[in-house]
């Protein structure tokens, strides 16, 4: 075991019980959370993205949670550097950070401590790509790439559109290939050492009907108010993309009935959640609990914690 700091994550789909886990480790542990949501991140918003409430969070700090207006935009790269700070920050009080959230590119980037650089960008050539695209098909374009990234043009389908003129776009602007930029993004080992523990269910259909459980009860504690009330005053940002708001839009619009909305809406969280598990199945560094299969999910993690090298009364190695 190295002597680097010490990072413990809770990772999984929505509805799977992360916060829950999160919160029980930090208490074990002598921890605080940090949260890895890409919507928890902005205020208010709080039932549709099923932010903890204090009796939820038993008196563990969470950071990165409500701190941002839902007009404001924030990238993966904000993320690293702000989860980076408050580790830092967490680790100098003698208290074990745990990561705890399931949008897997924030959460890949921290662990992987992916450099990102300032990008160049230009709006007119992009709009040539775009066009170009739109005429000419992604073979094309894939065949134009394969010139000079041959690696990044075998990763990329025709039908990825935006990648493949991203990547174009690069080379064009400066002289570096995609597959190296990403190379280089990977060049600096992470100064945290982590132990990653995901929550999976054997039964697919057990989460799903968590999901749908919690969709009801996310409706008995005022969602369409919430939502109402977010479309008055933030329609248009990068917010409206949360699961929750989007798809009671055509019921608040009149054009469907609740019903259809809600079904929409447990139907869209399923989907979102496949999506998920798919991501985090590809990392094999994540110990996986199947909540379905497990008598206490807690003390299952807590062992696994433990034989990683983390003990009990602080953030210390063994």
């Amino acid at each position: 075991m190295g002597n680097k700091p010490r990072i413990l994550a809770v990772v999984g789909p929505t509805a799977s019980g992360k916060t829950a886990l999160a919160v029980e480790l930090a208490l074990r542990f002598n921890g605080e959370v940090i949260s890895a949501d890409s919507m928890q991140i902005y205020k208010g918003m709080s039932i549709a993205t099923a932010k903890p409430d204090e009796n939820e969070m038993k008196g563990i700090r969470h950071h990165l949670i409500d701190f941002l207006e839902p007009t404001e935009t924030f990238s993966v790269s904000d993320f690293v550097n702000l989860a980076d700070r408050t580790a830092k920050d967490i680790l100098s009080r003698e208290k074990l950070p745990v990561l705890c959230g399931g949008t897997g590119l924030y959460i890949r980037s921290f662990v992987e401590n992916i450099q990102f650089t300032e990008e160049k960008s230009d709006p007119a050539l992009r709009e040539e790509l775009n066009r170009r695209y739109k005429n000419e098909g992604g073979e094309k374009l894939i065949e134009e790439l394969s010139e000079f990234d041959p690696e990044t043009a075998q990763k990329l389908h025709p039908s990825q559109s935006k990648r493949i003129v991203r990547a174009i776009e690069i080379y064009r602007l400066s002289g570096i290939t995609m597959s190296e930029a990403v190379r280089r993004s990977r060049s600096v080992p992470s100064p945290y050492d982590f132990t990653i523990i995901g929550i999976t269910y054997a039964d697919r259909q057990k989460l799903y009907d968590r999901i749908d459980r919690r969709v009801d009860m996310m409706l008995e504690k005022g969602l369409i108010e919430e939502a109402k009330a977010f479309y008055r005053s933030a329609a248009g940002c990068t917010a409206c993309a949360a699961i929750g708001y989007k798809e009671l839009k055509p019921y608040l619009d009149g054009n469907c009935s609740l019903e259809e909305a809600v079904q929409r809406l447990k139907q869209e969280t399923r989907h979102y959640a496949k999506r998920q598990l798919t991501w985090f199945r590809k990392d094999n560094n994540i110990n996986w609990i199947e909540a379905d299969k497990t008598a206490n999910i807690t003390e299952e993690a807590y062992r696994i914690a433990q034989s990683s090298g983390l003990r009990a009364e602080s953030a210390l190695l063994l």
